[in-house]
């Protein structure tokens, strides 16, 4: 893996970090939102993450600090956001106005309390990967300062 490529690996990760951390703002946002019925309530919502990998692109690469050309991990990528299918919270509350019918309020399947958590992991992880371009940034520098 080149020196270079560590950027890129970095980036990406910030980037998945990102929309976690989007995410999961939207469902604490929508954690006490209410419905009259179970297809219109908020659901949770999670990212799914993807290695992604990079081939071999032709020849075996100069081997240098700074190739780009061997195969391995490239980063991550967000493949998709799915909804957590989970059961909903179904309260009687007939005073409501969104009550339905038979006096029945629906509330999300968010978990305030795993979402804080969940934050916080995707904050830190978001810190670890900014880190690592300084650290990679710095090494950098130092390396163009060897023949000096």
């Amino acid at each position: 893996m080149s020196l270079s490529s560590v950027f890129n690996i970095a980036g990406t990760g910030m980037s998945a970090q990102t929309t976690r951390l989007n995410t999961v703002a939207s469902n604490i946002a929508n954690a006490e939102t209410v419905s009259s019925s179970l297809d219109q309530t908020y659901r949770a919502r999670h990212p799914v993450f993807a290695t992604v990998l990079a081939g071999q692109q032709g020849g075996a690469g100069s081997g240098s600090l700074f190739d780009d050309s061997g195969a391995g991990s490239q980063g991550v990528q967000v493949s998709g956001i799915v909804e957590d299918q989970s059961n909903l919270d179904a309260r009687f509350e007939p005073n409501n106005p969104a009550a339905n019918k038979d006096g029945y309020v629906y509330y999300p399947n968010v978990n305030v309390v795993e979402e804080m958590a969940d934050m916080i992991s995707a904050s830190r992880s978001f810190q670890t990967n900014a880190d690592i371009m300084n650290t990679a940034k710095t090494m950098m520098q130092k390396v163009l300062t060897l023949g000096q």
